[in-house]
C-alpha cells in the first residue's frame, strides 16, 4: 500500500487547519504558502473535504475554510479512506471479504490480512489533534 501525493497533502491540509488556535476561517492561499502546496491541487483537495462534511468553508473577505468538529473527533484513517477509499494492501481485498475465488486456499491471505489491521490500527490509533501535537510535526510533512 503506498498513500498519494492527494492522500498526504490532504492529511497536511487538515494538520494546518486543526493547527488554527482561534478556530478562524483560513484562506486557502495561506495555506498553500505554508505548506508549499499548488492552490489549484489544494482546490481539489478541499472541494472532497467539504462535501464529506470534514471542513466548512465561507466567502468573503474573512472568508476561508475551517475544521468542522473539534481535531479530536478526526482521525488520521477517516482522513485517508476518504481520500484514498480503503487501504488495504493487495487488490483481492478491496470488496466484501473473501471475495477472491482462492481465498479458502490462499497460503497468503494471512500475511495480507496481518498487515490490512496492523496499518488501519496505526492509522485509526492517531486523531488529528495527536498529528499536530506531535513536537515532530511543526512543518506537516516532508518536502518533494
Amino acid at each position: 500500500m503506498k498513500i498519494s501525493t492527494r492522500g498526504r497533502y490532504a492529511l497536511r491540509l487538515m494538520a494546518d487547519l486543526a493547527n488554527n488556535p482561534n478556530d478562524e476561517y483560513i484562506a486557502l492561499k495561506e495555506i498553500s504558502q505554508r505548506q508549499e502546496i499548488s492552490i489549484k491541487y489544494l482546490e481539489q483537495i478541499v472541494s472532497t473535504l467539504c462535501k464529506a462534511g470534514y471542513v466548512k468553508s465561507s466567502r468573503g473577505v474573512a472568508g476561508g475554510y475551517k475544521l468542522a468538529k473539534p481535531a479530536e473527533e478526526y482521525t488520521v484513517g477517516m482522513i485517508l479512506r476518504l481520500i484514498e477509499g480503503n487501504l488495504v494492501p493487495v487488490k483481492c481485498m478491496e470488496n466484501e471479504p473473501n471475495c477472491c475465488p482462492r481465498y479458502e486456499k490462499c497460503a497468503t491471505i494471512g500475511v495480507w490480512e496481518r498487515i490490512n489491521d496492523a496499518v488501519n490500527g496505526v492509522v485509526d490509533s492517531i486523531t488529528l489533534a495527536e498529528l499536530v501535537n506531535n513536537p515532530h510535526s511543526v512543518e506537516f510533512g516532508c518536502k518533494e
